[in-house]
């Protein structure tokens, strides 16, 4: 995550303002809020705009791949990348045994711990490949995402800050 956040630092930063950034850098996979947060943080940018502008950029893919993402898999699955997304699909599952055991909890508490391989898009994923309930799920996914914002505020404007780091 740090590589790409870097990535996203580097080319964007001193071209547009720090508010941007954190949007464009909260809308990708593997980064999203956490990562969102994390260039707000670095950029100087003050925690209630940092943490909001994270939150609907993490958001805004979510009812896209809970729609689409069964059927965007079906069209690609004839092309080639087939092994790409067959690779997805196994990898959302894998991640989604707390998921199938708890349901909307456990796709709550997935999202809600900001941890590598877990978040917004990936627990969209599980749950649509898992057949939970559309609007649910996104509520429990927003849910999840504001929890996970939360816990990365504290981490990056808290304990981040208090140490002297940024």
């Amino acid at each position: 995550m740090q590589t790409l956040l870097d990535f996203f630092l580097g080319v964007l930063q001193g071209k547009i303002s720090a508010g941007p950034i954190v949007f464009i850098v909260s809308l990708f996979p593997i980064i999203e809020l956490r990562g969102g947060i994390l260039a707000g943080y670095a950029l100087g940018l003050e925690l209630l705009p940092s943490f909001t502008i994270a939150y609907i950029g993490n958001l805004i893919p979510i009812p896209f791949i809970l729609l689409l993402i069964r059927q965007i898999f079906k069209i690609l699955k004839n092309t080639p990348m087939k092994k790409l997304v067959l690779y997805f699909e196994r990898k959302a599952l894998e991640k989604s045994d707390n998921i199938q055991k708890f349901g909307y909890w456990g796709l709550f508490i997935f999202v809600a711990i900001p941890l590598p391989g877990t978040g917004a898009w990936t627990g969209a994923l599980a749950a649509t490949l898992l057949g939970l309930d559309i609007k649910k799920s996104f509520v429990t996914i927003a849910a999840g995402v504001f929890t996970a914002g939360v816990i990365m505020s504290i981490l990056s404007f808290g304990l981040l800050s208090a140490v002297g780091i940024g």
